[in-house]
């Protein structure tokens, strides 16, 4: 980014403080979180009744389910992007800038409080087992996981993924475009082969259900949560690398028009939709070094 360009960018910050006479955001009416909504619930409403075995004649499961997914995927890209918007015509000023890494703050608490009762629900049946359980930890017959095979591979791969995505914050706080792309990137692939490890380990590597007793329950529940996560970040962190590949001038300096291109790209001092990623993620890992401690190594052994 030229220094040119940064002025532009902070004359227009300055300039919508002039107009507003204060540092905040007001928001506008959004019609995003209606149908956040109405997504959520196509997307949710069908597995639910499925895993109580309920079936619903005018919303078949897979359809309305892959119909919800898409619905809430492309309508989260576009409010990212609106979001980018407001940044580029000046918005994002310092407060709001505090704001958002507040809210991003809070976000993850919240995050942590849901993974908190999972661990809170294993330890309570897993520390003193009860009688329903059969008195002992894991159930008597529940097959004894090998930990040390694609769990410490997912283990391997997500704290890798955190080296690289540490790599890629320092390079985008030097300037470096090329090197925070490729790490960037490479952080995406180690997600990817996360998930692909997952789905295989729960096609062939476990063979118990969620519903066969209280073990199996917890740890799909926990470990499809935390997955589940890892989709959210993985596709949250590939929406930073496009908006990288998007906007850096050396890559496609026409996207958007030249006069508008600079403004959404990621500069040393203005990258916050990149931080808030590399937060999502590193909680991630965190959770699932807690969920392989526990639930496969210390929890899963007879």
């Amino acid at each position: 980014m030229t220094n040119n360009q940064i002025n532009q960018t902070t004359a227009n910050m300055n300039a919508q403080f002039e107009r507003q006479k204060h540092p905040f955001h007001i928001l506008g009416p959004s019609a995003y979180p209606f149908f956040v909504g109405i997504f959520l619930f196509l997307f949710l409403t069908p597995l639910t009744f499925h895993m109580h075995g309920i079936s619903i004649p005018f919303m078949p499961r897979y359809f309305t389910t892959h119909f919800g997914f898409l619905g809430l995927f492309f309508t989260v890209m576009r409010w990212f992007i609106a979001i980018i918007e407001e940044s580029a015509e000046g918005y994002h000023t310092k407060k709001v800038q505090a704001g958002l890494r507040m809210g991003m703050v809070l976000f993850i608490l919240s995050e942590v409080m849901l993974f908190f009762a999972f661990f809170w629900s294993f330890f309570h049946f897993s520390l003193i087992p009860s009688v329903a359980v059969g008195a002992v930890w894991p159930p008597e017959g529940t097959q004894n996981l090998n930990v040390w095979g694609l769990p410490l591979v997912n283990t391997l791969l997500l704290l890798t993924s955190g080296v690289t995505i540490t790599v890629a914050h320092a390079y985008i706080v030097k300037g470096n475009h090329d090197g925070f792309a490729w790490y960037l990137f490479l952080t995406i692939l180690l997600g990817v082969a996360f998930l692909c490890c997952q789905g295989y380990e729960y096609k062939y590597g476990v063979k118990f259900s969620w519903r066969d007793n209280i073990y199996g329950s917890i740890f799909f529940i926990t470990t499809g949560f935390h997955g589940m996560h890892v989709t959210i970040g993985t596709l949250f962190l590939a929406f930073c690398w496009a908006r990288e590949y998007l906007t850096y001038g050396q890559y496609n300096p026409t996207f958007t028009g030249a006069t508008y291109s600079h403004k959404m790209k990621f500069t040393p001092n203005f990258h916050f939709g990149f931080e808030a990623a590399a937060w999502y993620w590193h909680f991630v890992d965190v959770v699932w070094l807690f969920l392989f401690i526990t639930i496969y190594w210390w929890g899963g052994k007879n």
